[in-house]
């Protein structure tokens, strides 16, 4: 910072000396001293405080940066999404119109195929209600005349069951 060489500050030193006195001297070069170090901390406060600065603005600059590429992204994101819903909409559009078209060939086999006949009409309803009446029962199990069952005469099952118990002698 300033081009001071050690001669020159012994020089200073033995002027201050003469000039001072020995008593007042170490009072002095402690004042200056302080004075020093305070003026060399607020030296480096205002550079940490101006590369503090150039870092937020190069952070700023950062972020916008960042936040330009977030909603390029996201608009790019929402135009595929779009593009996707559009071209679900022409395929279902198109499976639809297949669908109409399948569907008149077919009722026409179904009409050759069956004469015409609605077989739902032609059912009479007694036969329905027979059909339903005889799969709601239930079945019992066929049963083997040549084997013993022993539990043929036990009442039903209840929740709980009874142990005999037998006392140890």
């Amino acid at each position: 910072m300033f081009d001071i060489s050690f001669g020159e500050i012994l020089l200073i030193g033995i002027v201050a000396l003469v000039v001072l006195g020995p008593e007042r001297l170490p009072t002095v070069a402690r004042t200056l001293g302080a004075l020093v170090a305070r003026a060399q901390r607020f030296v480096a406060s205002v550079k940490a405080d101006i590369h503090q600065q150039a870092n937020l603005s190069g952070l700023d600059g950062l972020r916008n940066d960042i936040q330009d590429a977030a909603s390029s992204f996201k608009a790019q994101m929402e135009a595929e999404v779009q593009g996707v819903r559009q071209e679900m909409a022409a395929q279902s559009a198109q499976l639809q119109q297949l669908s109409s078209e399948a569907k008149a060939p077919l009722e026409e086999a179904a009409r050759t195929i069956h004469g015409g006949l609605d077989l739902q009409a032609s059912v009479p309803a007694a036969v329905v209600s027979t059909v339903v009446e005889e799969k709601s029962a239930p079945e019992a199990p066929p049963r083997d005349e040549n084997q013993l069952d022993l539990f043929d005469d036990m009442p039903p099952a209840s929740g709980q069951t009874s142990t005999p118990s037998h006392p140890h002698a």
